[in-house]
């Protein structure tokens, strides 16, 4: 119990800027959303367990969205990766403390910063923005709950597994992750936008149901990205355990005697 409790200052401070990080990150990406003004019809703003699927974006829209988002993480992580590992998701804060990244107490602060990040930027966009809250993520037309859930869970796992290659494993590029982890975003929202609404992220579905309420199938996105961040965590582990750098060995190297010699 000493050992798991002797750095709860840190754990602490840490989370308070994780806060910080998550509501800048989802003010930056769900900012956009709404700026767009993404329709009532796409993007279903009132509570209650009647509303309905909505239908697709348009494709204009939904690169404005996906770039929104991917951009948005791109900025946040930057400004926050050196404070707290710039997470911003409790799914991939699970997936960290499954691989021994943070401990639990670190991982218990860590998801109330950012449960109460993403709560805290739905208030501000509401507040800031005319019109009721338009974020909400639900399934869309035609697509059932099973579609929805491994849509989530594939989504979830890729970018999760992104920060776990390119921001927990150390290498050359890792100062530069957040470009890799915002782009893996940006290409999973291309996909998941019309078929969930594009979460990944339960924090992310959470807030704005906190704030203009909790819509049909919520429990889509708690299980869907739970399940895609256990799946990158497997992923992950097997990677380590094949020894990945005897594979396919200097894919880092700078050294120009290193390229092929024809």
């Amino acid at each position: 119990m000493a050992s798991l409790l002797a750095d709860w200052k840190n754990d602490l401070a840490a989370a308070g800027f994780e806060f910080v990080g998550t509501v800048t990150f989802l003010l930056l990406g769900l900012g956009p959303i709404q700026a767009a003004g993404l329709s009532k019809q796409q993007f279903p703003t009132s509570a209650g367990v009647d509303a309905g699927p909505t239908p697709p974006l348009p494709i204009d829209q939904m690169m404005y969205a996906s770039a929104g988002l991917g951009i948005g993480l791109i900025v946040a992580a930057w400004l926050f990766f050196r404070v707290t590992g710039a997470l911003f998701n409790p799914n991939i804060s699970t997936a960290l403390l499954a691989v021994g990244v943070i401990g639990p107490l670190r991982w218990l602060f860590y998801c109330t910063a950012q449960m109460a990040g993403a709560i805290v930027a739905s208030a501000i966009l509401k507040g800031l923005m005319p019109g009721p809250l338009n974020v909400n993520t639900v399934p869309g037309q035609g697509v059932n709950r099973a579609q929805a859930l491994f849509t989530e869970m594939f989504m979830t796992c890729f970018l999760t597994l992104s920060v776990l290659m390119l921001a927990v494993e150390k290498h050359k590029s890792t100062p530069i992750a957040p470009i890799g982890v915002g782009l893996t975003l940006f290409a999973c929202e291309l996909w998941a936008l019309n078929i969930t609404g594009g979460s990944l992220n339960t924090a992310r579905s959470f807030g704005p149901s906190v704030i203009s309420g909790f819509l049909n199938n919520h429990w889509i996105y708690w299980l869907g990205p739970t399940m895609g961040a256990g799946l990158a965590v497997l992923i992950y582990l097997a990677i380590k355990r094949s020894e990945y750098w005897t594979l396919a060995p200097d894919q880092d190297a700078q050294d120009y005697k290193k390229s092929p010699d024809p």
